[in-house]
């Protein structure tokens, strides 16, 4: 297995390397510019009041009295290019086993080695939870680094940090494990890729409605985004098990199954 997981690294350094730098460089910027945008943010809402019932579906909270401190670093978490940054390199990395492999027609020489398929499963999955651990902490470093030049109260606690922390790391491994189990069901990296960008467009889009569509919240349940709430995290300054548990429920049936179908499944690069 060291030589399977030296595989991965050597192939993977150079990107993951660029994601983790991204990463930490746009939390370091959306959180120094914090407090400029929290002091401007009830006049733009005043000039321009049907922004308010978008906003507020997009970071999942009511801001009717008006968007506070804690909205506003909840809404750090939830930026288009922090989640961008995240997930692109989960489609990147989840669909190289065996729908890339396949694609470059180099799956006969990996499944050629001495190991099973299982081997090469784990392997890529250890990779995949490492990865993920070292952009995800870029990324908060990142914060930390620039919230400590910010004033007391425009600092979250640390137990909300790490919570927040915990929740978006649980976020990577749901989509992760059905991004994996995409790839097991796929031939083409190019169809896996967009399998689960629709996928994410689709959570994304039904968390946003179900905020005030009513006909959209029967269905909440089933974005990923719903067990993802870091504003809240930061008001009630409580640790989201519930949330946690079910994003790593989602995560691990799914990545139990594409482990199971690619472990079973017939492979043929003609």
């Amino acid at each position: 297995m060291k030589g399977l997981l030296r595989k991965i690294y050597l192939e993977v350094r150079i990107p993951v390397l660029l994601f983790s730098v991204a990463l930490g460089l746009v939390m370091f910027l959306l959180t120094s510019l914090l407090p400029k945008v929290l002091g401007s943010m009830d006049t733009f809402l005043l000039k321009m009041p049907f922004i308010k019932p978008l906003l507020s579906a997009f970071i999942g909270q009511d801001i009717e009295g008006g968007f506070t401190t804690e909205m506003m670093q909840g809404f750090l978490w939830i930026h288009p290019s922090v989640l961008a940054l995240v997930w692109a390199h989960e489609l990147m990395y989840c669909s190289r086993l065996p729908a890339a492999e396949i694609d470059r027609g180099t799956i006969d020489f990996l499944l050629g080695l001495p190991t099973s398929r299982w081997k090469l499963f784990v392997s890529e999955t250890i990779g995949w939870i490492v990865t993920g651990g070292v952009i995800v902490g870029c990324g908060l470093t990142g914060h930390l680094l620039a919230s400590s030049s910010l004033q007391p109260s425009m600092r979250p606690g640390l137990f909300a940090i790490a919570g927040i922390g915990v929740n978006f790391f649980a976020v990577y491994l749901a989509v992760g494990g059905i991004a994996f189990l995409i790839s097991a069901n796929s031939d083409r990296r190019g169809r896996t890729i967009g399998v689960m960008f629709a996928i994410l467009l689709v959570s994304f889009l039904l968390n946003f409605l179900a905020q005030f569509w009513t006909p959209a919240r029967s269905f909440s349940f089933l974005s990923v985004m719903e067990y993802y709430r870091p504003a809240y995290i930061i008001q009630s300054n409580a640790f989201p098990w519930s949330d946690v548990i079910c994003l790593g429920m989602i995560g691990l049936t799914a990545w139990t199954t594409g482990g199971l179908i690619l472990r079973s499944r017939s492979v043929c690069t003609v």
